[in-house]
């Protein structure tokens, strides 16, 4: 998908790659060695990025180091997207229909970007469909490994969704207004 977009293979793995850790800091050869390309494309499309404003860099001793750009103008954009792409997202996406009937899913933004909880009770992954939990529960036990903490998700089935929804539950009114990223579904779909 992001290959049609983007001329570069080089460029879209590195995007995957920052984005998939947006807190993260690489320098140049780091990133040649996770996304297995040449030196000199990866130097190029760095360069291509932060003349585009995407990444920032930061000299330290003798290595550059490059982070995202989170006021870039296409950041949410771009992670949206790639949120699809990579990880959990992808995967829930692949085996969707091993997954059940599935209506809707989005991460909260705090687990997207990797940030700390607020609270230990904080929502992650919010689905909404008719789930085989077992299956699901595989794709999350791999995402905990990788990112070695605890994932809080919720599955609703459309009826309670709606019953919650009508009845302006304070939990799932909350889950609903903070900030997400959808990767199945929309948020209309959500409210109508």
């Amino acid at each position: 998908m992001l290959r049609h977009l983007f001329i570069s293979k080089v460029r879209v793995k590195l995007l995957e790659e920052f984005f998939s850790h947006p807190q993260g800091m690489f320098y140049g050869r780091q990133l040649v060695r996770k996304i297995d390309e040449q030196i000199n494309a990866v130097r190029r499309e760095l360069q291509n990025l932060q003349k585009g404003r995407v990444l920032h860099s930061e000299k330290r001793g003798n290595r550059i180091y490059y982070f995202l750009n989170p006021h870039y103008s296409f950041y949410e954009p771009l992670m949206a997207m790639i949120v699809k792409r990579v990880g959990l997202g992808k995967q829930i996406i692949k085996y969707r229909s091993r997954l059940g009937k599935i209506r809707v899913v989005f991460f909260s933004q705090r687990f997207v970007e990797r940030l700390p909880k607020k609270d230990s009770e904080e929502i992650d992954i919010f689905i909404v469909g008719r789930v085989i939990l077992p299956e699901l529960a595989v794709l999350v036990r791999k995402e905990e490994e990788e990112r070695g903490e605890e994932i809080n998700y919720t599955v609703m089935d459309e009826k309670e969704f709606r019953f919650r929804l009508n009845g302006r539950d304070p939990f799932l009114t909350g889950v609903l207004i903070q900030p997400k990223f959808m990767v199945l579904g929309s948020e209309r779909q959500l409210v109508e």
